[in-house]
């Protein structure tokens, strides 16, 4: 059985490029998946099959391509992990139920991640040449003078 948790978001989008370039029906073929329309994805205001392009994420992560059947395990989520790598995932009905005994939690729109602030690189310390300390701010060491 494929895991995927090596799988990240560079891996989901060189999927989709290849997706992209071969069309639905040649990508889904050519991996031995079947369409499932309703378990779906959305990136750039288009919609992708979310099984067979994360089988095939899988394959750029550990060079093997997960098989239609490790997707189709109730224990792959692959809406859930869509999501966890920022994409809009659609499940169908039936996998978004919550477990008998248990009460879904709201669903709440993701909210956009604060702008970062720009990795300013530490300055280089002044070394002092004869007995190899920094030097202080008047760039006179301390110990030589």
């Amino acid at each position: 059985m494929a895991t995927f948790s090596s799988v990240t978001r560079q891996h989901i989008l060189r999927a989709i490029e290849e997706y992209d370039d071969r069309g639905r029906d040649a990508f889904v073929g050519v991996y031995g998946f079947t369409p499932t329309p309703a378990h779906t994805f959305e990136h750039d205001e288009r919609t992708y099959d979310s099984k067979a392009v994360l089988g095939v994420a899988h394959k750029y992560a550990t060079g093997v391509p997960a098989r239609p059947e490790d997707l189709i395990d109730a224990k792959c989520d692959d809406a859930a992990i869509l999501r966890k790598h920022g994409f809009v995932a659609h499940a169908p009905a039936s996998a978004a139920a919550a477990p008998a005994g248990k009460t879904a939690a709201p669903r709440r729109k993701a909210a956009s991640a604060p702008a970062r602030k720009a990795v300013v690189p530490e300055p280089e310390l002044a070394i002092c040449p004869t007995c190899n300390t920094a030097l202080p701010a008047t760039g006179i060491c301390d110990e030589c003078g």
